[in-house]
């Protein structure tokens, strides 16, 4: 996020308010550290962190809490992307759907259980429950198995698990890391990457990699990218003035051909490509944190292939 946050977003901000924005690219788990070490006297304002670590964050009481009081734009954010009452919202959240070979499938996908069928054998590379993207897997494998609406099916992993193990025959290989995994679908030896991130193909696409995102008729995922108050910071309004705006309309709109990402806020329009109807589908993460360590363990025993 670097590139938009020091250009578009920061440079409008210092110029509406003028004040001097210093951006930290660094991960999650590092932001959670640095709020750790600095708890009594906070050099943070603001974090961008992924939503499991925001539940870390809001349990060592590390947040201040989101309110349309201070924040109007939360009142155009989407009620799925605010969490635990708005101790944390999603801005423009990277969005999953199948990214499919353009050589090998013209057509492309327009099913998740698609990636199912006897005639992909061996065609399919699929992400890791190590990976953040590989969950949306195991959650629509459980709603294709169950019938039950996706908010539903995402906790019953038993069925999901059930469902997936199916797909063993038509994977060619199950990733950790990304660039692997992408070369492969660009030479054609794999022809879909199902649950893939909008951040990682939409830029192939753009430099012309035989490569495409479909939006399946079940509808996307949206990635966990939340946006937070460090508790106790030291220039609050400013702070606050700066989720609002990044939770705007306005900025939101302004930067989805940078990001590649599918907005919060309910007025902003969905990113090329994608129709204004499109189902949004968004993952519990706070029952994902609590049981995720043992998912990965029955994943590496069951889907060893």
């Amino acid at each position: 996020m670097a590139s938009w946050m020091n250009g578009t977003m920061s440079k409008s901000f210092e110029e509406k308010y003028k004040c001097k924005v210093t951006f930290e690219g660094t991960r999650s788990l590092v932001n959670l550290e640095k709020m750790q070490k600095n708890k009594d006297k906070p050099y943070l304002s603001v974090v961008l962190m992924d939503d499991p670590v925001m539940i870390m964050a809001v349990q060592e009481g590390l947040l201040e809490k989101l309110t349309t009081a201070a924040i109007p734009n939360l009142a155009k954010t989407r009620p799925s992307a605010i969490h635990m009452d708005g101790m944390w919202a999603n801005y423009l959240q990277p969005w999953q759907g199948v990214a499919t070979n353009t050589k090998a499938l013209p057509g492309g996908m327009t099913s998740w259980g698609d990636v199912y069928d006897p005639k992909y054998k061996s065609r399919i590379v699929l992400p890791s429950l190590q990976n953040t993207e590989g969950l949306a897997n195991l959650v629509m494998a459980a709603h294709l198995e169950t019938g039950k609406p996706i908010a539903e099916a995402q906790f019953d992993i038993d069925a999901g698990f059930k469902k997936i193990k199916t797909m063993k025959p038509n994977i060619l290989t199950i990733y950790t890391q990304i660039p692997q995994a992408f070369n492969l679908l660009e030479q054609g030896e794999a022809w879909a990457i199902p649950s893939a991130f909008s951040s990682v193909v939409v830029p192939r696409e753009k430099d012309k990699a035989p490569i495409k995102m479909n939006v399946p008729k079940e509808g996307i995922f949206v990635g966990p990218a939340g946006i937070a108050l460090v508790k106790n910071n030291p220039a609050p309004e400013l702070a606050r003035a700066f989720v609002n705006e990044l939770l705007g309309v306005d900025m939101q709109t302004k930067l989805l051909p940078e990001t590649y990402a599918f907005p919060s806020n309910v007025d902003s329009p969905p990113p090329p490509g994608i129709a204004a109807d499109v189902k949004v589908h968004s993952l519990d993460w706070q029952f994902v944190a609590k049981e995720r360590a043992a998912w990965v363990v029955r994943w590496d025993r069951e889907m060893a292939i």
